[in-house]
């Protein structure tokens, strides 16, 4: 998986002040989690356009003014309700040898029957995937081959095998399907809003 490099300033002040001294001089306060102790640190809120901004997923290299780097993972970010501005974000350290669960963008391949010939419309169920691997096992996609769904086919989890990594799904859960409904393509987008949700708040937790 791609990583994207941060620099960061530790934090000697995490208090109210301190805080919104730092976003006003176009900084965001961090928090970085693992086994030791939790580090606070600040970096700029341009550094993370390529990592928040963008749907394709990565690691983070995190280089500290103390000369330590670290591997990880942005565990969670919050924004600003009005304006969008980045206000806080989480990152957790990864190990080499310990597993982590990752949210990891679909990549569909292939052309469906279903759509090229039966005029079928396909719906994307998932843009995203949890899985969980070891961090040099985390893939930069998920790759979903469609090219054998018929008219009322569905993809399910349980059809892609890998061995570097699981699925944190059940393996009836739906990828992507062929259908003709207009009422069953907005249900689908319902369904997706709602799984997203859900992610967003097992992040958080």
């Amino acid at each position: 998986m791609k990583s994207i490099t941060i620099n960061g300033s530790k934090r000697e002040s995490v208090g109210k002040k301190a805080t919104k001294a730092l976003r006003n001089a176009g900084m965001v306060p961090c928090v970085l989690y693992g086994e030791n102790n939790a580090v606070h640190f600040a970096a700029k809120e341009l550094d993370f356009s390529k990592l928040v901004y963008t749907p394709n997923a990565h690691t983070v290299e995190l280089k500290l003014d103390d000369k330590t780097t670290v591997n990880a993972i942005l565990q969670d970010i919050q924004f600003h309700p009005l304006t969008d501005r980045i206000l806080h974000v989480d990152f957790y350290e990864l190990k080499e040898n310990k597993e982590i669960s990752m949210n990891i963008p679909v990549e569909l391949q292939g052309a469906a029957p279903g759509v090229l010939i039966s005029g079928g419309t396909l719906v994307l169920n998932k843009r995203k995937l949890r899985v969980r691997a070891l961090p040099s096992n985390l893939p930069d996609v998920i790759i979903a081959d469609i090219s054998a769904l018929e008219l009322g086919d569905k993809l399910f989890t349980s059809s892609i095998e890998s061995e570097n990594f699981t699925f944190v799904h059940p393996d009836n859960t739906v990828i992507c399907q062929v259908r003709t409904s207009r009422a069953a393509i907005k249900e689908a987008d319902v369904e997706e809003a709602e799984t997203e949700q859900e992610e967003s708040t097992e992040a958080a937790e």
